[in-house]
């Protein structure tokens, strides 16, 4: 996993005072596919005597690359720009690999969701589910390396990243993706089918399933630099804000939007009797409670004491999240 030393500058901010994020996460995304290209196949590992099946190679490669928002990579990113040095290499260096590797255990994530055994979907970032491509044993064992290869990111042995920051992402990653986060929240999805969720367990559900790895993508991102307590407070704020909005939004979208738009299928949640915001609130208290949830976000950045120059993304992302078709 080594060759990256021309990916490891800190890419230039930008110097208009009109934030672009198009621009900005143009950049950025470069980065995220051709390190997870790079990252993710069948090379051999150092200190093994071989590499992984092709076979399965091909299905982890399938779930991660050319597909998705790559949101979680973005606000990992983000987050470094906020707390970091704008020219620190060995920052930007942690923060590339913290981002691939909640990028990979979302994946991860999403294959198994989508399993039989699940979700049972056939559709999934505009193209058929992993399941549906490689068959059900190859699209579970994909999802066992992608998590294991997450970890794998954070723990370079070339000096890359410090130990201690190693340990942080790992705690940080580990928490979020555990039965204490989005593991949990899947779990408490699939028992509440069909029951009358109250709006506190609803949000204790999502909270878990969804803000979890959300929250942590930009703690982690914080954790890449040194951020002083306040900033890191306010961040993780602003993350359960967004990490909350972007289900509350993807179940709006369930219901005004098609497949095509989706890019998996519509109307899944409700078809499947599961409870969501615009099953219990309706669809203009959810609009209505999304448009709070961003202005949390937003408050929570004004109180982080950091520049306005350093948060231009996360604010922007934030707005994204809440505003977006798909």
């Amino acid at each position: 996993m080594s060759g990256m030393a021309s990916d490891m500058a800190s890419p230039a901010r930008l110097a208009s005072t009109a934030f672009d994020l198009d621009t900005w996460a143009g950049v950025r995304l470069v980065q995220v596919e051709q390190a997870l290209d790079r990252w993710v196949t069948s090379d051999v590992p150092q200190g093994l005597s071989h590499g992984a099946p092709a076979e399965l190679v091909d299905a982890m490669r399938y779930a991660v690359l050319d597909g998705g928002k790559r949101l979680r990579p973005l606000l990992v990113l983000a987050a470094h720009e906020a707390v970091c040095d704008e020219d620190c290499v060995t920052c930007f260096a942690a923060a590339l690999r913290a981002a691939c590797a909640v990028e990979l255990i979302h994946a991860y994530s999403l294959v198994h969701d989508d399993m039989p055994c699940m979700d049972n979907d056939v559709l999934r970032r505009g193209k058929p589910t992993v399941h549906v491509q490689f068959g059900e044993a190859s699209a579970l064992l994909a999802g066992d390396a992608l998590q294991a290869l997450a970890f794998e990111l954070l723990t370079p042995q070339d000096g890359s990243v410090a130990p201690t920051v190693q340990a942080n992402l790992c705690g940080l990653l580990a928490r979020a993706a555990g039965s204490a986060g989005m593991a949990g929240g899947q779990a408490i999805d699939l028992a509440s089918v069909g029951l009358p969720l109250t709006e506190s367990q609803l949000r204790e559900m999502h909270e878990l399933k969804t803000g979890a790895l959300l929250q942590a993508s930009v703690v982690m991102g914080a954790h890449c630099g040194a951020p002083e307590p306040h900033a890191l407070r306010a961040l993780r704020a602003y993350g359960a804000a967004i990490g909350l909005a972007f289900q509350v939004v993807d179940d709006i979208l369930d219901v005004t939007a098609d497949s095509t738009t989706l890019g998996k299928t519509a109307g899944k949640d409700a078809d499947n009797n599961k409870p969501t915001y615009v099953s219990l609130m309706g669809l203009q208290a959810s609009q209505a409670y999304a448009q709070r949830l961003l202005a949390q976000a937003r408050l929570a950045l004004d109180d982080s004491g950091l520049p306005q120059t350093r948060t231009r993304a996360l604010l922007a992302l934030a707005d994204m999240v809440v505003n977006r078709a798909n």
